[in-house]
Parts: structure tokens; C-alpha cells; sequence
């Protein structure tokens, strides 16, 4: 396996599409004229609630998962998660053929919970506020004999998720177009740093930018202040999915070199933007995976003229969110 403190380039980034080719969905990207007559721009759409496990995660949990050596398969793997890389983590385990323990927050959407145990995951919870979860996944990983699968800080994790970026520079390249933005969601960082790679590797003139829940904005402040900045709440967003205290240490490491700028959406906004998924697009985004799309909604980029690509992240929101939304906006 890699060390730990490398970081991915293009070749890894193809080398992850290689492995993931006829196991993961490879998504479109979709021009929505609603949003160009909003915008003023030409604005593309990359629909990761349609790829397997219904997000980006399942990308890079799988081209970690699958090169594990046979002797360290055994005991299976543990991760942390709230939903999405959790779905991911026990979906790649499963086609491995391997048992998988997901450590998930007690408040962590009960469909994620449920979606996590279909796809074959053992869940054990935890109490965001007042327990460790890193401590606990070791304490299994321990007893068990697994590996831990992090969910942003890895290797073949980034290299997975910048499978993401690689399709959309495919695809603009396949219309002739060049992208003047690309904006996708961030929580430590694993997509946007290998959707970052994968991007300026073919337009590196390409703006590559975050979008964060307001509150939660740290990779954001991380690239104005050139350090990896906390957020002060771990908990208190509808945005469950993009609640990292902070930047991964090789996610930031990539992003603040060719990222460097972000924007953010209030929860509200966001509720709006699933709202608009749904009504207009026929898309059903969960609220982590439409800030992004918020963002855009919400004037925080001027795209008169330009060419865009926004990532929806993920698309696992139960009724009772998805609902809410939908009556908010």
C-alpha cells in the first residue's frame, strides 16, 4: 500500500477510474437551461446521487478497499461516518467479500443508518458531543484485526473521489468546452482535493472552489489564513453529510496549492436548493449534497458568461428532511 503521507497525481486519479471502471456509475454531466437563464452562464450538473450507494463516496471506499493486500482481509474494515462513506465502506467490503463495522453518530439520518446495515455494514454508534469516534473505531479495528478506512485523509480515498473530476474534464473536453468553474462540496476535503487534480491536470485554468454550510465554512477560512482552521460546533446544520471539524491534513495539503477559494450557503438556502433540484431538475439531492447548488442560487459567483460544472455530492436524504425542505422553500 502507499504511505500514508504521499499524495495522489493525475496517474493515481486514472488509475482509480481503471479500477472503478463497470463497478462505479460513471454520471453525466447535465446542462440545465434553468440555470443558465438564472446565471447568465452555461451551468452542467454532475449527479453523484445516481452513482452506486446513491454518492461520490462509494468511489473512493471501493479503489481503497480493493487493493487491500489478501492478507490484511480477514478481519474486514471499520470507518466513521454519518451516512455516505459509510454506505460506501460497507458496499466495496461486501463485493470484497469482507465484513465491514461503520462507527455513525446516534443522530446520523435514520435511512443512512438503515441504507448502511442493507448494504451489509455492522452499525455502532456514538455520541458526537461527548465521545471519540476516531477511539472507538480504533478500539474495533483492534480487537478485530481490521483496517480502517478514513474518510477523507487517504491516499486511494482522494485518488478514488477524483474520479469525480476526471469524468467532468472528460466531458467538457467530449463537447469542446473549457470550464471556467467548478465547484463541488467539501467536508475534509477528499472530493474537492482529487476533483481538483483531476480538473487543472486537463484546464489548469479552471477555477476549482468549495462550497460549505455557513458555520461550517472552514475550509474557506483555511485558504484565506494558510492554516487548517476548526470549526467552533461539530453538530447544527441540516447539512449532516459536510460537518468536519476541519480540513484533512493531505486534502488541505492539495487544495490550498490549487483550490485556495470557497463560498457557503445558510441552511436555508440549501433547503431552497433541494427544493429547486427536485422541482426543476427531477434530481432528489440530500441537503449536503446541494451547497454547491445553493451557492449558485444564491448569487455567491457571478457565472454571467462562463462555463460551470456544479457537483451534487450526494442524494441519501430521508422524508422527513427532504420534506421539510421541500415546505421551506
Amino acid at each position: 500500500m502507499m504511505q500514508s503521507n504521499a499524495l495522489p497525481t493525475i496517474d493515481d486519479v486514472t488509475s482509480a477510474a481503471e479500477r472503478l471502471a463497470g463497478v462505479a456509475v460513471r454520471t453525466r454531466l447535465v446542462n440545465s437551461s434553468r440555470l443558465d437563464e438564472i446565471t447568465g452562464g452555461r451551468i452542467f450538473l454532475k449527479p453523484e446521487p445516481l452513482q452506486r450507494t446513491g454518492s461520490f463516496k462509494f468511489r473512493g471506499a471501493y479503489n481503497r478497499i480493493s487493493r487491500l493486500p489478501a492478507e490484511q482481509r480477514a478481519g474486514g474494515v471499520v470507518a466513521c461516518s454519518s451516512g455516505n462513506h459509510a454506505q460506501g465502506v460497507a458496499a466495496a467490503a461486501t463485493l470484497m467479500g469482507m465484513p465491514s463495522v461503520i462507527v455513525m453518530p446516534k443522530d446520523a439520518p435514520a435511512m443512512k443508518r438503515a441504507r448502511t446495515i442493507a448494504f451489509g455494514g455492522e452499525v455502532v454508534e456514538y455520541d458526537r458531543e461527548t465521545e471519540d469516534r476516531d477511539a472507538i473505531a480504533d478500539r474495533i479495528a483492534r480487537e478485530r484485526g481490521a483496517v480502517f478506512v478514513p474518510p477523507y485523509d487517504d491516499f486511494y480515498i482522494i485518488a478514488g473521489q477524483g474520479t469525480v473530476g476526471l469524468e467532468i474534464a472528460e466531458d467538457f473536453a467530449a463537447m469542446d468546452l473549457a470550464p471556467d468553474v467548478v465547484l463541488a462540496n467539501a467536508s475534509g476535503g477528499g472530493l474537492i482535493s482529487g476533483t481538483a487534480i483531476a480538473v487543472k491536470s486537463r484546464f489548469p485554468q479552471a477555477r476549482v472552489m468549495t462550497a460549505e454550510p455557513a458555520g461550517f465554512d472552514d475550509h474557506a477560512r483555511s485558504f484565506v489564513s494558510g492554516g487548517r482552521e476548526r470549526n467552533a460546533r461539530v453538530s447544527g446544520s441540516i447539512c449532516d453529510a459536510l460537518l468536519a471539524a476541519t480540513p484533512g491534513r493531505l486534502t488541505f495539503e492539495i487544495s490550498s496549492r490549487i483550490v485556495g477559494e470557497g463560498v457557503s450557503a445558510s441552511d436555508e438556502e440549501v433547503a431552497r436548493a433541494v427544493a429547486f433540484a427536485f422541482e426543476e431538475l427531477k434530481i432528489v439531492v440530500e441537503p449536503g449534497g446541494a451547497v454547491a447548488l445553493a451557492a449558485v442560487l444564491a448569487g455567491r459567483l457571478d457565472l454571467r458568461g462562463k462555463v460551470a460544472a456544479i457537483v451534487l455530492s450526494g442524494g441519501n436524504v430521508d422524508r422527513e428532511m427532504f420534506t421539510r425542505c421541500l415546505a421551506a422553500a
